[in-house]
């Protein structure tokens, strides 16, 4: 059966490549993105499979290098916004039945939210 587009997530590692590739905010070489990973730095052959994985999946697109021979540029097709909005609005639907203030409250007892920080939430929803 396949899966809507709606319907892909990213794994955790799949997610740590694209928080490189939307930092830098243009597309890059598996090297350039091996570049901006802390140590140990992940073996090329795992990067490399995993941007094949992100490829099929849709969330990267790719393309070879201007006069790069065999190299290839990688590149988000959505925004961390869009990701993150989608993921989001799963979360609302599956945990909280689509219920925002349901949602939110919960957050708000589990993360032990300040005075201070609830009422800058509150301002930042008038304002909007």
């Amino acid at each position: 059966m396949k899966r809507h587009e709606e319907d892909r997530q990213l794994t955790k590692a799949e997610m740590e490549i694209m928080n490189v590739l939307w930092e830098r905010g243009k597309g890059m070489t598996t090297h350039e993105i091996i570049e901006e990973y802390p140590e140990p730095k992940p073996a090329y052959s795992t990067i490399a499979t995993f941007l094949k994985i992100l490829v099929n999946k849709g969330f990267i697109s790719s393309h070879k290098m201007a006069g790069g021979g065999k190299t290839f540029v990688f590149a988000p097709t959505i925004s961390r916004e869009a990701y993150t909005n989608r993921v989001m609005k799963d979360v609302k639907s599956t945990f909280f039945a689509g219920s925002f203030k349901s949602m939110l409250s919960f957050f708000a007892q589990q993360e032990e939210v300040s005075e201070e920080d609830l009422q800058e939430i509150v301002e930042m929803i008038k304002s909007k």
